[in-house]
C-alpha cells in the first residue's frame, strides 16, 4: 500500500462532519466511513490497505482503468505549460485538439463541440441550445421539452425536469416545462420480459407514445426529446429493438430535435464509440462527459449537427458579436482537455471498443447466471453494463440493495446501489477471471441478505 498522509485515514466525527456529501446517506456514512485512498488498474485501495474491485468504473467513467500513466503525464505537462486559460474570446490548442478528436469518434454529422464542465452542465447546455435554436429559426414557441420516466439527466433544473427519477425531483419544486415518455424497462410492463438478454425484441411501440404527447401539446410548442440510449442510473434500462429508430422517425417528421444523453454510454461502454453508433441512430445533439477524460478531470460537452451551429452563426449579427450567450468559467479547461485527448487516444490505440464488444457475451452469461439468485426479480444488460432489480424488503424498498452493496464491499467489490437496483459496469480492461470473481461476490452477497 502506498504511504498516505494521516488526514487520509482520519475518521473522527468532527473531521468528517464538514463535508456534506452528494447522493449519500451522510448520517450512515459518517457513522461507518468507507475511505478510498488509492487506485490502480481495476482496483481501489481503502484506508486499511484492502483491494476493492471497481465494479462500476468509478461512476461509469474510468473504463480504461485507474492511474493510467499516459493521462497522468498529459495532465502534468499541460499544468506546467498553461494551467488555466479563459475560453471566452480566447482559445488554447488543447480544446481544438479535443474537439476534433470527439468529432472523429462521434457519428457523421455531429461536427461541432461545445465544452462544459460535467454531464449535468452538458444536459443543461443542450436543452438551452435546443430552445435557442428554434428561436433563431423564428419558431420561438417551441419551448417544451420531453424526457422519459426513469431517465437521469443530471442534477441541474433542466436535467431534473426532463429526468424521470422521482427522488431527484420531489424536493425541489417546480422545474422546467417538460413532459415524459414511458420507460422501457420491459419487465415492469410485462413480467414475461424479465431476464431479457440485451435488447428486448418487443416494446418498440412505446416510442409511439410520443405521438400522443405531440397531439396534446402540438409540435409547434415542442423543442426537443431527450433520452439516454440506455438508461444507466435507473439500473441499466435497455431500449427495445427499433425503439430509438422510431423516436428518430417521429422527431424528424414533426420537426423536433432529438437529444441523446450519452454521458454514460459515450466512448466504449456499449462496445462502440457511442450509443448512437451501437444502436444505429444519430441524434441532433449529443451530450458526453465521464469517459471522455477517463474520469481524471471534470469535463463535458454537447456535440451538435451543422444546421444547429449554422443557425446561430446566421443570426449572430456583426462578426464580433457573441452568437450564444452561454458558457462556464471552466469550459474547455486546458488540463481537462489534455486529459481528454490522452484518454481518447488510449481508447483508440488499445482498441477498447473492440475489447468491450468481445467481452460482452462472456459478461452477459456471467451476469445472467444470477437468475434465480435470492431476491433477484430481473436482470438487464448491454455491452459492459448490467442492472439487477431486487425484490423490496417489507416497507423499505431501498434497504436491500444497500445491504447487498455493503456485503459486496466487505468481500472486496464496489457495486453501485440505487433505488431497487444493483448496477455493475466494470472497466473495459477487466479480465474474464475477474468477471467471474465479481459475479461470485455478488451472488454470495445476495444469498447472505435477508
Amino acid at each position: 500500500m502506498n504511504q498516505t498522509t494521516p488526514q487520509l485515514t482520519r475518521t473522527d466525527a468532527a473531521w468528517l462532519d464538514a463535508h456534506w456529501m452528494p447522493f449519500t446517506g451522510n448520517r450512515e456514512f459518517k457513522a461507518h466511513p468507507r475511505m478510498l485512498v488509492a487506485a490502480e488498474g481495476i482496483y481501489y485501495t481503502d484506508a486499511e490497505g484492502k483491494k476493492i474491485l471497481d465494479g462500476l468504473s468509478g461512476l461509469w467513467c474510468t473504463g480504461l482503468g485507474h492511474g493510467r500513466r499516459e493521462i497522468v503525464e498529459a495532465i502534468s505537462r499541460q499544468a506546467a505549460t498553461i494551467d488555466y486559460a479563459p475560453s471566452f474570446q480566447y482559445g488554447h490548442p488543447a480544446s481544438f485538439a479535443l474537439a476534433n478528436k470527439i468529432k472523429e469518434l462521434t457519428p457523421d454529422g455531429l461536427d461541432y463541440v461545445f465544452f462544459t464542465t460535467s454531464g449535468s452542465d452538458a444536459v443543461e447546455t443542450a436543452l438551452k441550445i435546443a430552445r435557442a435554436y428554434w428561436r433563431a429559426r423564428g419558431q420561438g414557441t417551441k419551448t417544451r421539452l420531453i424526457g422519459r420516466e426513469k431517465g437521469y439527466h443530471g442534477v441541474n433544473f433542466g436535467g431534473i425536469s426532463v429526468g424521470g427519477l422521482g427522488p431527484n425531483r420531489k424536493a425541489f419544486g417546480q422545474g422546467v416545462e417538460a413532459a415524459h415518455l414511458p420507460h422501457t424497462q420491459m419487465a415492469q410492463h410485462d413480467k414475461a420480459h424479465a431476464f431479457t438478454r440485451g435488447m428486448p425484441q418487443r416494446g418498440a411501440e412505446l416510442a409511439d407514445e410520443l405521438l400522443k404527447l405531440i397531439a396534446l401539446h402540438d409540435a409547434s410548442n415542442i423543442a426537443a426529446v431527450i433520452v439516454e440510449p440506455f438508461a444507466g442510473s435507473a439500473g441499466v434500462v435497455i431500449p427495445p429493438a427499433g425503439y430509438l429508430q422510431r423516436l428518430r422517425e417521429i422527431c424528424t417528421a414533426n420537426n423536433i430535435l432529438l437529444i441523446f444523453d450519452e454521458v454514460i454510454t459515450g466512448f466504449g461502454r456499449c462496445g462502440a464509440y457511442t450509443g448512437a453508433a451501437a444502436f444505429g441512430v444519430t441524434p441532433d445533439l449529443m451530450t458526453i462527459a465521464k469517459q471522455v477524460t477517463n474520469g481524471t478531470q471534470p469535463l463535458g460537452a454537447v456535440v451538435a449537427k451543422k444546421d444547429i451551429y449554422d443557425a446561430f452563426m446566421a443570426t449572430g449579427g456583426p462578426e464580433y458579436m457573441v452568437e450564444l450567450f452561454h458558457g462556464y468559467t471552466y469550459s474547455a479547461h486546458p488540463i481537462a482537455c489534455a486529459a481528454g485527448v490522452a484518454a481518447l487516444d488510449l481508447l483508440v490505440q488499445e482498441k477498447a471498443i473492440e475489447r468491450v464488444a468481445g467481452l460482452a457475451p462472456y459478461f452477459e452469461n456471467a451476469i445472467h447466471s444470477l437468475k434465480g439468485a435470492k431476491h433477484v426479480t430481473d436482470i438487464r444488460n448491454f455491452g459492459l453494463a448490467a442492472g439487477r432489480t431486487l425484490a423490496p424488503a417489507p416497507g423499505e424498498p431501498a434497504r436491500r440493495p444497500f445491504e447487498v452493496a455493503m456485503k459486496c464491499l466487505a468481500s472486496g467489490l464496489y457495486a453501485r446501489y440505487g433505488g431497487d437496483t444493483i448496477q455493475i459496469a466494470p472497466p473495459f480492461i477487466i479480465e474474464k477471471p475477474e468477471i467471474d470473481r465479481l459475479v461470485s461476490i455478488l451472488g454470495d452477497a445476495l444469498d447472505a441478505t435477508a
